[in-house]
């Protein structure tokens, strides 16, 4: 099966919303089954809407769409879908006593504006929505769907795993499209291709490669016709992968570095401190972004001055001698950090975020010191672009070094 997404909105063409919704669908199609075409992004614009519909509906069996279905009249999704079909939108009467019921809920008079998400056509039955007022639309008719969605994204992804997926598993599919995704870092994409180039090139499975925040990824995916054929396609090529690489791969599929740095502590029943300068935080947070992390982090510190770096227990003469931004510096924080707080491992990150240079370094130089009861190093990163992007690949970088550490320390072999 063949779809195509639709982003509707001429915000996200004029740059204010970033589209979400759509990336999180395409990586969903796949295990549906369904293969995915194309993505676009489309202005309130009826007409440009109604041919983008009428040519999609032609091309494949399945449209999802989201945005659009708001009660103003630059929201043109239903009278494009109905255009491109030729089929008269009416109000439907259980749809206008629901969108009575919700405002009455709130106590509110409905606006006359909010009968425009109480229409259909006959193609189409509503979707519900109980986190907002306009329902989706599910449009069949000779064998081909359109599903419109709203675009609001809490909304929007309660209606897709709730009601929209478990449809989707019901169409009739020709084959599914099984995927896995090995993540791997400490080697450039260029060097991951000459090392793995006898795997590129096949048709099925299928392996790519791709740069991310975290390092480089590379997804095998197979076309077959269950699961497990699709597992025993991708099976050899994962066992290859491992074999070249097997120390540099941190991960796979849905992974994070932080979910794995919290197993590894977990795993090893250990704990960890934090101190903090150009990422001003930013480790601590992604460490506690998962759940029951209060397991094994005891807490940090953001030493953004040398001040308060000294006060934390960075030596002065360190700082004075070395600068902040530097291999000892880092290393020092990461000791003050497991000392002060009594952890088992520490880390320390200082650098310069930019846009300008800071002790005659660059944008982009960044230290991260590791810490443990047996000694202490460091790593130095060269990182490019922009202040957030630095902030964030600092902390992954971070991580992913930890992780390491802490298998190194207790002789474990990375899995």
């Amino acid at each position: 099966m063949h779809a195509e997404i639709f982003a509707i909105g001429t915000e996200l063409l004029m740059g204010e919303i970033v589209d979400t919704n759509s990336a999180y669908m395409a990586t969903r199609l796949p295990a549906l089954g369904i293969e995915l075409r194309q993505i676009r992004a489309l202005g309130d614009d009826l007409g440009m809407l109604t041919d983008a519909f009428r040519s999609a509906w032609q091309r494949s069996e399945l449209v999802l769409a989201t945005g659009g279905l708001g009660p103003t009249q630059d929201d043109l999704t239903r009278e494009a879908i109905a255009q491109a079909l030729g089929e008269p939108l009416t109000i439907d009467s259980a749809l206008k006593a629901e969108q009575e019921a919700y405002w009455s809920s709130r106590r509110l008079a409905m606006p006359p504006s909010n009968l425009r998400q109480s229409v259909l056509i006959p193609s189409a039955v509503p979707i519900p929505n109980p986190h907002g007022s306009a329902p989706g639309w599910w449009v069949e008719k000779n064998g081909h769907v359109i599903v419109s969605m709203p675009g609001v994204p809490h909304e929007f992804y309660q209606m897709w795993q709730d009601q929209v997926v478990p449809r989707l598993l019901k169409m009739p599919r020709g084959h599914l499209l099984i995927s896995r995704t090995i993540k791997t870092f400490g080697q450039s994409e260029s060097a991951m291709d000459d090392t793995l180039h006898h795997l590129f090139g096949k048709e099925n499975p299928y392996l790519g490669i791709y740069a991310k925040p975290d390092g480089i990824h590379l997804r095998i995916i197979a076309k077959a016709r269950n699961k497990e054929e699709g597992k025993r396609l991708i099976e050899p090529v994962e066992q290859e992968i491992e074999r070249l690489i097997p120390d540099l791969i941190w991960g796979y599929d849905d992974q994070t570095p932080e979910e794995r740095v919290g197993e590894a502590l977990r795993r090893t029943k250990t704990s960890l401190a934090t101190m903090e300068s150009c990422t001003s935080g930013l480790l601590a947070s992604t460490i506690t972004d998962v759940p029951g992390s209060s397991d094994y982090f005891r807490g940090g510190f953001v030493t953004y001055t040398n001040e308060v770096k000294i006060a934390q227990g960075v030596p002065a003469p360190l700082i004075a001698q070395y600068g902040a931004v530097s291999t000892q510096v880092a290393e020092a924080m990461a000791q003050a950090a497991r000392t002060n707080i009594g952890a088992d491992f520490g880390v320390g990150v200082t650098g310069v975020a930019g846009p300008g240079e800071s002790e005659g370094k660059p944008p982009g130089t960044v230290y991260i010191g590791l810490a443990w009861k047996g000694g202490a190093r460091s790593i130095t990163a060269r990182l490019r672009f922009d202040r957030q992007l630095i902030k964030r690949r600092s902390v992954t970088q971070a991580l992913l070094e930890l992780r390491r550490l802490i298998n190194e320390v207790h002789h474990e072999r990375l899995t």
